[in-house]
């Protein structure tokens, strides 16, 4: 059981080979955590078959099936669907940032890493339960749409999409929303996974406009570590990923005011969430992953 708990831990993960075996192992062990205290009660099931029902067509009877188990069953198709997922990822440069770990200069993953292995194993998971899931990209603009389906066909392309997912050099996360909001004609659950660095207001406002379409949204808000703490030892130069600009300065002057201005940051976008229907959880890149899953999941059953 240890050995398969290790794969929700980011720095294990970032270590797999690709973005499919990550997903599958970070999902496996995610299910056995399931059966542990303080996650039981949830079920997860993993079927691609359901039993015959009268009034369904006989041509869709999977004959495999019932000679092996003398009982009729039907493949279910991907208009059978519960649900219509849209994770949608912010590649904005910020998302780039990844703190040292040790003296040795040891990185962590990066918030964009992280991210996409979050997004790559709820695929899995939505997929395995039948669910269909769709990805979006943005930065200041849409830079790429994978329309939702359910097959592990599709799900293999999601997969190779988050393998080559790199951040950009420019951020604008409140208009690119609205035009994803905009682009999403059937009503679903909306994941926005991002570090929301950006105005507030207008973050909020295009999470609103998600809202007002009837969507559900969970937002999973992604920070280093370091960018929650600001727990630099020494002097040091802070470099401004978008603009390029630098400045210098003594971080333990200002770090009790930045930790003041980083709560006041969390807190506001978890009112107005709060006060708008949607669900929020913060998570940073040393969280394991069975904390976003199983969020989704609480999600996914409330939805029903």
């Amino acid at each position: 059981m240890q050995q398969q708990l290790k794969y929700l831990q980011p720095d294990v993960v970032s270590k797999l080979a690709n973005m499919e075996l990550r997903a599958r192992l970070v999902v496996e062990g995610f299910i056995t955590g399931l059966h542990k205290s303080p996650y039981h009660g949830f079920s997860v099931e993993f079927a691609e078959h359901r039993q015959y029902m009268p009034g369904d067509e006989i041509r869709r009877i999977d004959w495999r099936v019932y000679g092996k188990t003398d009982r009729f069953y039907v493949k279910q198709f991907e208009e059978e669907t519960n649900l219509k997922s849209y994770i949608v990822i912010d590649t904005s440069a910020s998302m780039r940032f990844a703190s040292e770990i040790d003296k040795k200069g040891t990185k962590r993953i990066s918030k964009i890493e992280y991210a996409s292995f979050i997004a790559a194993s709820l695929s899995y998971l939505m997929v395995q339960q039948r669910d269909a899931v769709g990805l979006m990209l943005y930065d200041s603009n849409i830079r790429t749409t994978i329309p939702p389906h359910a097959t592990k066909q599709h799900l293999r392309r999601v997969l190779v999409e988050l393998e080559k997912v790199r951040p950009s050099q420019s951020t604008n996360s409140a208009s690119a929303l609205h035009q994803l909001a905009d682009r999403i004609s059937r009503r679903g659950l909306v994941i926005v996974v991002s570090d929301l660095f950006d105005d507030p207001d207008k973050v909020v406002a295009a999470l609103k406009h998600f809202r007002h379409d009837n969507h559900e949204v969970l937002v999973m808000h992604i920070l280093d570590p370091l960018e929650r703490s600001f727990a630099f030892g020494t002097d040091a130069v802070f470099k401004d990923v978008e603009t390029g600009e630098m400045v210098t300065t003594q971080p333990y002057h200002i770090q009790k005011a930045y930790q003041e201005a980083m709560k006041d940051f969390i807190e506001r976008y978890k009112r107005e969430c709060r006060e708008n229907m949607i669900d929020y959880v913060l998570l940073d890149t040393a969280t394991p992953f069975d904390v976003a899953l199983l969020n989704y999941l609480n999600k996914r059953q409330r939805i029903g």
